[in-house]
Order: structure tokens, then C-alpha cells, then sequence
């Protein structure tokens, strides 16, 4: 089960993520030429931000089924929806060749992207710890972080792939080798299905099918959304490090002086870094719980904001390779760590898919979704300067440590309650 889930979302990850590295390279050269560089990358990032406007409606529909039909055939579905969506994205035409045409079916098949990685990570999650429930227990952190991996492994992946074929001469890059990252998703996209078709359905949802429910889950979930807002503030931080210090710093890097080799082993070693690091504090919040070691990740991001971004604009590749290490690697990697255990123990059976990953999905619009943009806006209108950047990421983290404070501690609650009612209600605290 637990590597179905790594599996799974790191097909899903990758998917997502090598799209945010080709758009920080060239997309807005070859879907935004008229444009001048600064509008263009801008340009670039609005349709990276188009992915995650649609994932809170992937969240909401396939959330839905996923509560009242099963996780497991969500889960089947949202892969292949991925899959072919990047695929596709590998054998579009550029503005030199059809026009306007090719920014409209960019940002069209990246909200097909979006709706799908909306419902991927709550069937993924869901799964896991419905099943660890069964067997592990207090040991839910632990085996959460197998699904929270495929993040950065995902990384791992679309930058090592791209990183090859960034390393060829630049007319190639720009004409055929952008496209060789989307294409393989269709092999990787075989081997998650094979390995997810072999997955049992979670036995908690299939004891809580056999209550009677009245209401949709997103209907329960609106009568009180007050864990739905909390589960969205509590991942906010966690993501725009994500964002910032992963896809927005490959542009950014670039533009100041770094090549893109340089940049993209940087985001590796960073990733490299997150598999040790997630499980680790997943692990700890078994132990611990999960506020504390959420918390801390966000105070250490704030704390870590201006020197990594001082270390960036340093010019040394080494530097860059600790800066981001740090920050994505480290930091980051502690607030996210723990995120899904803590999104799942926030809702009862009947609701689970639907309120964790509507929330979660709201944070990465948030968080990962909108920053980039916003960097890239502040830094043209500004004339430069990482402070922009900096600012970003100490609100962000401010937002999950806020949130965090508020939240009541939830690693020893049981989620074998069928009830539609969120396990988190009032004040917290």
C-alpha cells in the first residue's frame, strides 16, 4: 500500500512539476514571443498558477465520489487523467505554428492537470492512512510521508530529466527537447496503473459505506467550514516555499547569472535532501505530534528567508546548491512532512476525501499557486532585489504558524468514525 501511494504520486508530482521547470526555461519564449522577457515569464507562470485554480474542483469533485464510491477507482482515475494531460502538453504546437491557439490549449490542458492532481493526493493519502489505521496505528506520520515523498521525488525526477536535455545546444533545447519530459509520463503513467490496479480499497470507507448519509460531503463540509479553512491556512506555508524556492527559483536563478544545469542540480541536491528529512519529521510527529513539528518548520522558513535568498544572489553554484537545500530541503520538508496525516485526522470517514483535500488544494492554490506571480510581478515592477521573495516566504510561513497554534493536537485521535461531522470543531484550543 505504501508504495502504490509513493508510486502513485510521484508519477502525479512529476507530471506537475516538470512543467513548472520547462515554463520557467522556455515556455514563455515559445507560447508568449510577442511579449517582452519579463511579461513572458510572468506570462509563463499565469498559466503554471491556471493548475492550481483547478485543483480545489478536483478536490470537490473527485473528493465527492471518492466519499460516496470508493478511493481506490479515484485514484485510477486521476492518474490517467495526468498522465495523458502532460503527455499531450509534449506534442503541442507552439505560437510560431498555430498562433493564439497554443497558449489557449496550454492553459487548457494544465487545468485538466490541475482538476486531476486535485483528487490524486486525498485518494493517495486517504488510502494509506485508512489502511495504517488498520495496522499501525500511532505509527500514521510514518506512513503518511510515503504518499508526501513523491513530492520531492517527483522532483527529483522532472529535474533530472530535464536537466539532460537542458544540456543540449540550445536550438534543440528549444525545438524538440523541452518535449521529451512530458512525452515520458506515458511510461511512467503505464507503470502506476500497474502498480495501483493491484491496491484493496480502504477498509475503513468501505465500514463507513455501510452508514446512511443524507447530505453530500461538500454540503456537510459548508455547514461548518471552519476545519476546511484551517486544514487550507496550516499548508500555505509549507507550499509557497515550494513554489518559490523549486519553480520560481529556476527563472530567477537563471536571470541572475546561474546556468541551467547549475540551477537544476541545485533543486535535486534540495530534493535529495526532503526524502530524508520528510519522513523523518513525520516520524517525529508520531512522537511529538504534529503541531510542534509543523511549527517549527514554519519558524525556521521565516528565519531562513532572507539568508537563503542572500545566498542565492551570492552567484556561487554552491551557495545556491545550500541555500535551497535549507530552505526547500529542510524547512520546508518539516511543515509538509507531517501536513497529511494532520488534514486526514481533521475530518471523519464519511467526509475525509473531500474536506482533506479541498483544504489541501486550497493551500497550494494559495500558497504555490499564486506566488510565483506574485514574485515575478513584484520583482519586474521593482526593478529586482530578492527582498520580494523573502517577504513572500515570511508571510507565508507566519500564515502556518498562526494556524498551527490554533489547531488542537490530533495524532492520538482515532479515525474509524463514519460520522460526517469534521473531528475538529470550534476553537481548537
Amino acid at each position: 500500500m505504501a508504495i502504490s501511494g509513493l508510486l502513485g504520486t510521484t508519477v502525479e508530482f512529476y507530471d506537475f512539476l516538470v512543467y513548472g521547470t520547462v515554463a520557467a526555461l522556455v515556455f514563455g519564449d515559445l507560447f508568449f514571443p510577442q511579449a517582452d522577457p519579463a511579461v513572458g515569464t510572468i506570462a509563463a507562470f499565469g498559466t503554471f498558477a491556471a493548475g492550481y485554480l483547478a485543483r480545489p474542483l478536483g478536490g470537490i469533485v473527485f473528493g465527492h465520489f471518492g466519499d460516496r464510491i470508493g478511493r481506490k477507482s479515484m485514484m485510477l482515475l486521476t492518474m490517467v487523467l495526468m498522465g495523458l494531460g502532460s503527455f499531450l502538453i509534449g506534442l503541442l504546437p507552439t505560437y510560431d505554428a498555430i498562433g493564439v491557439w497554443a497558449p489557449v490549449l496550454l492553459v487548457a490542458l494544465r487545468v485538466v492537470q490541475g482538476i486531476a492532481i486535485g483528487g490524486e493526493w486525498g485518494g493517495a493519502m486517504l488510502m494509506i492512512v485508512e489502511h495504517a489505521e488498520q495496522t499501525q496505528g500511532s505509527r500514521r506520520g510514518l506512513w503518511s510521508s510515503f504518499t508526501q515523498l513523491g513530492a520531492p521525488l517527483g522532483s527529483v525526477l522532472s529535474a533530472g530529466v530535464v536537466t539532460l536535455v537542458a544540456g543540449l545546444p540550445d536550438d534543440d533545447f528549444r525545438s524538440w527537447g523541452w518535449r521529451v519530459p512530458f512525452l515520458l509520463s506515458i511510461v511512467l503513467l503505464a507503470v502506476g496503473l500497474f502498480v495501483r490496479l493491484k491496491v484493496a480499497e480502504s477498509p475503513l470507507f468501505a465500514q463507513a459505506k455501510r452508514e446512511p448519509v443524507d447530505k453530500p460531503p461538500i454540503v456537510e463540509l459548508l455547514r461548518r467550514p471552519k476545519p476546511v479553512l484551517l486544514a487550507a491556512c496550516v499548508g500555505i506555508g509549507a507550499f509557497t516555499t515550494q513554489s518559490l524556492l523549486t519553480s520560481f527559483m529556476i527563472s530567477y536563478a537563471v536571470d541572475e547569472g546561474y546556468t541551467r544545469p547549475q540551477v537544476l542540480t541545485a533543486v535535486t541536491v534540495a530534493s535529495c535532501v526532503a526524502l530524508a528529512v520528510l519522513p523523518a519529521a513525520s516520524a517525529l510527529s508520531d512522537r511529538v505530534g504534529r503541531r510542534p513539528v509543523v511549527l517549527a518548520g514554519a519558524i525556521a522558513s521565516a528565519a531562513l528567508a532572507f539568508p537563503v535568498l542572500a545566498l542565492v544572489d551570492s552567484g556561487s553554484p554552491g551557495l545556491l546548491i545550500l541555500a535551497l537545500a535549507l530552505g526547500h530541503g529542510v524547512a520546508q520538508s518539516t511543515m509538509y512532512g507531517p501536513l497529511g496525516a494532520l488534514l486526514t485526522e481533521m475530518f471523519g470517514t464519511r467526509v475525509r476525501y473531500t474536506g482533506a483535500s479541498l483544504g489541501y488544494q486550497a493551500a497550494t492554490l494559495v500558497g504555490a499557486g499564486f506566488s510565483p506571480l506574485i514574485a515575478g510581478s513584484l520583482l519586474a515592477s521593482y526593478g529586482g532585489g530578492s527582498t520580494p521573495v523573502s517577504l513572500l516566504l515570511c508571510a507565508g510561513a507566519a500564515i502556518t504558524a498562526v494556524t498551527v497554534w490554533r489547531l488542537r493536537e490530533t495524532h492520538t485521535d482515532a479515525l474509524d468514525s463514519p460520522a460526517a461531522t469534521p473531528t475538529l470543531e470550534g476553537t481548537p484550543r
